[in-house]
């Protein structure tokens, strides 16, 4: 019997008209995501407007994404990012440092092995959305921890439904922000954020609450517990810290 994953897949469509948004994040939903089923098994592709349309998405329709947390090696503050206005799902709200989607459209994010296409992603996005060049985010020093299946409506129309990488980046890198992608950024340590969440002023994107709530805290405490000697923060220290080999369910 097919998931529900699979038969949304089947039937997905998208004639929602985007001439109201911003042209480049329009453009932008032309981007082929890979979809999976609900054990992280990729069955195809599609756009992103269709992806992230509810109606699709209550239907089961799901497809593969990152979650990348930059951290800074010397003190292990975390670099956040303020989405711009401009974005289609999830506007204005503070965000980790990057998430996105590996895309169908680029043979080398639909690796599979060692999580190479998503860690591929990773650094594109990092450049496309922060301007950080790729040479700061080597694709092998992304730590990988785990992945969660995840379901959250962003404003009615549009929503999220992931199987989410969670990825951790230890590196010392060039911010140049993307204005169409990112209105602020800013580096935090752990109180810092938490006061970020309790004040009501604030709004976050749902999956970063929901990572924060269950998974970030720890391991960041473990995180600097694991400083080298030279003081210095490594994310490669967490191998083991997680149980990568199974989705997590959280819907």
């Amino acid at each position: 019997m097919s998931s529900p994953a699979v038969l949304a897949a089947r039937a997905a469509l998208a004639s929602i008209d985007l001439t109201s948004y911003d042209p480049e994040q329009s453009r932008l939903m032309d981007e082929r995501c890979i979809l999976v089923d609900e054990q992280d098994n990729a069955i195809g592709a599609m756009d992103k407007k269709t992806c992230h349309l509810m109606e699709n998405i209550n239907k089961g329709l799901l497809h593969r994404a990152f979650s990348a947390f930059v951290f800074r090696p010397s003190d292990g503050k975390l670099l956040l990012q303020q989405r711009a206005s401009e974005k289609i799902t999830f506007p204005d709200m503070w965000t980790n440092t990057c998430c996105s989607h590996p895309l169908d459209d680029f043979e080398e994010e639909k690796i599979e092995e060692c999580q190479l296409g998503v860690r591929n992603a990773a650094s594109r996005k990092l450049e496309h959305e922060l301007g950080i060049p790729q040479s700061q985010t080597p694709v092998g020093e992304f730590q990988y921890l785990t992945k969660i299946h995840y379901l959250a409506p962003s404003n009615g129309m549009w929503g999220e439904h992931e199987v989410d990488y969670i990825l951790f980046l230890t590196a010392d890198v060039t911010v140049t922000p993307n204005k169409n992608e990112i209105q602020d950024y800013k580096y935090v340590d752990k109180a810092e954020l938490q006061a970020m969440f309790n004040d009501s002023s604030n709004s976050f994107t749902p999956w970063f609450k929901l990572i924060a709530r269950d998974f970030l805290f720890g391991w960041w405490d473990t995180l600097l517990e694991r400083q080298g000697f030279d003081g210095r923060v490594y994310a490669k220290t967490l191998t083991g810290v997680a149980d990568g080999s199974k989705v997590i369910k959280m819907v």
